[in-house]
């Protein structure tokens, strides 16, 4: 067998230069800044920021090609400090000796380099014995050390249009060289469209179940030239949702951002969407009802009281019978408080009180409102001229805060 054709698909189907690269527009398209520092050789280090299969690594790759720089791979899944070293070493060698050649690093997934790690990088990159580019699916605010990101430009790549990838896929169909070509493949625009819209935006997913399609038929179909692949083909080729979650990184603190301000907003169809993807894609339901809890009360709270009745008992169903029986409940929750009257009258008056606990932590409680469980509290005051209030038919006029706070009103 034809040892480029045990390559996947998509790695096969890798642009090689910058007229072959499909998307990204608003940073390789012509005349835009990349371009222009990749084709003039002046490159500096960079920063690729965006989700998976969107072109990062083959970013990395057409630089390779365009380059006369020496270029060096790193994954940071594999990779620590002492790879990091032969490289800087080498990098140095090959700067100041004969060659006088510099070196690009490519750091895949550099997200997942910590502090030391990175530390260990800055240096060789601020003399400029390496250009660095690295390549994260994670906010680099967050995930790179601020003096390295300051030596960096970034650039943003967003999710392939559906657009993109039904191109792409169109190109892997029509190009012999990528081991499709050898078959006459009948495949409707509607198919295409289906595959491109299922691959949430990414490139390999849609080129990975193209080709798993394309195997699977070919396998039965083995003595015929003439493969046609339809919808219920890549249905089941890809079997799975592919609902975009990432259960520790940016995308689901944004998810559950937009559940909540969908519930504060009073959208109920946007907040039950939400939680469908929050849920759907993997998150762990007591997390939701959790932060469904916090909302019955800091959006809602005194306006509807039964709202945190409502979210207790949704966040009691979680504990109780577990995903996906326990949906429902919090459905009902989430949809209950995205309907309920809002107010923050309880969150303002508590950052209020909080305030002033913060900065009056010295002052004493009354006198009269100390318990008294001993005798010698009782003969040196505590609880003395309290007024039991249920012993009273109409209102009692006593001071419930230190002198310094009276009549201080955190509901205004």
């Amino acid at each position: 067998m034809d040892n480029e054709k045990i390559r996947p698909l998509a790695d096969r189907m890798r642009p090689r230069n910058f007229v072959e690269f499909v998307g990204q527009e608003e940073i390789v398209g012509k005349g835009k800044l990349l371009r222009k520092l990749v084709e003039n050789d002046e490159l500096s280090s960079i920063i690729f920021w965006g989700p998976p299969g969107v072109g990062k690594t083959t970013l990395a790759q057409i630089i390779t090609n365009q380059t006369k720089a020496h270029f060096v791979v790193l994954s940071a899944v594999d990779a620590g400090r002492e790879e990091l070293r032969k490289v800087v070493k080498e990098a140095k060698e090959r700067l100041h000796g004969l060659e006088r050649q510099r070196t690009i690093l490519f750091v895949d997934e550099i997200h997942r380099w910590n502090k030391a790690q990175q530390d260990a990088l800055l240096p060789c990159v601020e003399r400029g014995d390496i250009t660095l580019i690295g390549a994260t699916t994670e906010n680099p605010s967050f995930e790179i050390i601020g003096p390295l990101l300051s030596r960096s430009r970034v650039f943003i790549l967003k999710s392939l249009t559906e657009k993109n990838i039904a191109e792409i896929i169109k190109q892997a169909l029509k190009d012999k060289e990528m081991g499709l070509g050898d078959y006459e493949i009948k495949i409707e625009n509607e198919v295409i469209e289906l595959l491109a819209g299922l691959a949430g935006g990414d490139a390999r997913v849609a080129l990975n179940g193209l080709e798993l399609a394309f195997k699977s038929i070919k396998s039965v179909k083995s003595l015929k030239s003439k493969v046609e692949i339809t919808s219920g083909d890549i249905k089941e080729a890809l079997q799975r949702t592919h609902l975009v979650f990432d259960k520790r990184g940016e995308e689901f603190y944004n998810l559950i951002s937009a559940l909540h301000k969908s519930m504060r907003g009073s959208d109920a169809n946007a907040a039950l969407y939400w939680l469908a993807r929050m849920l759907e894609g993997g998150c762990d339901p007591l997390y939701v009802a959790r932060r469904v809890l916090r909302f019955a009360s800091e959006d809602i709270g005194m306006a509807n009281s039964e709202a945190l009745v409502q979210a207790n008992a949704a966040y009691d169903a979680c504990h109780k019978i577990g995903y996906p029986e326990c949906t429902v409940h919090l459905a009902q929750a989430v949809v209950y408080c995205a309907k309920s009257k809002k107010s923050n009258l309880l969150y303002i008056a508590y950052g209020r009180a909080a305030e002033d606990a913060k900065e009056t932590s010295h002052l004493g409680v009354p006198i009269h409102l100390r318990n008294a469980p001993t005798k010698f509290m009782k003969e040196i005051g505590y609880g003395k001229d309290y007024k039991y209030n249920p012993d009273f038919d109409k209102s009692v006029e006593q001071d419930y805060l230190p002198e310094k706070l009276k009549s201080r009103n955190y509901f205004i």
